[in-house]
């Protein structure tokens, strides 16, 4: 893809919010897109976004000067947020109900909404989307908007921060049909929107509850595997996947421990050539944000590491190691994945990239 002539307005959504903060640190100086516009709860709205956010700042990099001096708009005010932006990023804190209701408010008022929330990630005809894995999905967007009554606004996910680390491996490994899974994944507190500065009972601790996480990582897979049918995205049966979600004392990074049997016996030659091969529309239009490498191998018995690993391709890309033949099971990996920025705010502007490119907001 070459550059885009124009900029596009966005608008962030819950833009003072740790997810809210990585997309601003991501979208500097980036070559589509410029943020002109920040919303979030009434209590910000009217200060500056420097502010708003005041000593909340969580990014190792410093706030942009581009925003700083942005005033925070009223999250609640659609029509008028909405005037100033071509489409918005959501990272809203609110309930479920609160998040559907006003990201299709925002839809409705013919802005694309790019979403890092769950709240409309099973409804039906919402596109909830890894670019490398099933971008035909966002063909249901024709439908949503007939729904909505839009001819431009629409509403299109990124699926869990937790899957990201074993999901795309099993799509690789798809033609030797995995269907059954094991996985334990070890979440980064900045997950769940923390630092170890706000969260001080977390160093050296791990705690083995996540809420709500095991229903993600076990199902939201299976719905990027779906088909699309009659204007709705219906589920994939397998691999059934189990899973188990831990908190451990890591700021950035989900790494997850993967059991997988397969119907066809691949070797692990194969199983490597697959991971190594992968790769998707992002890669093939050379999105801004694509990584050029989606997933690395690693050979060291022990990688892949956080530390070491973590900021792969910029934190768009997973690492992949210690992939052996199990007793029990038929293969064993563990995987590493950036969970705020491929697994959040990178992932859906990768989304948002692929939708301009395909001209879904124009």
């Amino acid at each position: 893809m070459e550059n885009i002539e124009k900029k596009w307005k966005v608008g962030i959504l819950g833009a003072t919010g740790m997810v809210g903060q990585r997309f601003i640190a991501l979208l500097e100086d980036h070559p589509w897109y410029e943020v002109v516009t920040v919303a979030a709860s009434p209590r910000s709205a009217k200060k500056t976004y420097e502010e708003a956010v005041g000593g909340r700042w969580k990014m190792t990099t410093p706030m942009p000067e581009a925003v700083k001096k942005l005033v925070v708009m009223d999250v609640n005010d659609v029509e008028k947020v909405a005037s100033s932006v071509d489409f918005v990023f959501s990272a809203v804190d609110m309930s479920k109900e609160e998040i559907r209701a006003i990201e299709e408010a925002y839809a409705r008022s013919e802005t694309p909404v790019v979403s890092n929330n769950s709240a409309h990630r099973w409804t039906p005809d919402v596109p909830m989307v890894v670019p490398e894995v099933n971008p035909e999905h966002f063909q249901v967007i024709r439908a949503q908007r007939e729904r909505l009554g839009t001819t431009k606004g629409f509403i299109a996910v990124k699926p869990n921060c937790s899957i990201q680390s074993y999901a795309p491996v099993l799509t690789a490994w798809k033609e030797f049909e995995p269907y059954e899974v094991v996985a334990t994944t070890y979440q980064a507190i900045s997950g769940a929107g923390k630092t170890f500065k706000d969260w001080p009972e977390m160093e050296g601790n791990i705690i083995p509850y996540i809420g709500g996480e095991e229903e993600k990582s076990e199902q939201e897979p299976l719905r990027i595997w779906g088909k699309v049918e009659d204007g709705v995205i219906v589920k994939a049966q397998e691999p059934k996947i189990t899973c188990q979600c831990i908190r451990v004392p890591v700021l950035n990074g989900h790494t997850a421990a993967v059991f997988v049997k397969f119907r066809k016996k691949p070797t692990k030659e194969e199983l490597i050539q697959k991971l190594v091969s992968f790769s998707g529309l992002p890669q093939e239009l050379k999105l801004p944000s694509a990584p050029a490498q989606f997933i690395q191998y690693l050979e060291e018995d022990d990688r892949p590491q956080v530390s070491l690993d973590v900021d792969l391709e910029k934190g768009m890309g997973i690492s992949v190691g210690r992939l052996r033949e199990d007793t029990v099971y038929d293969w064993k990996f563990v995987g590493l994945s950036h969970n705020t920025v491929r697994g959040a705010a990178g992932g859906a502007i990768l989304c948002a990239e692929l939708l301009t490119a395909q001209g879904y907001m124009d």
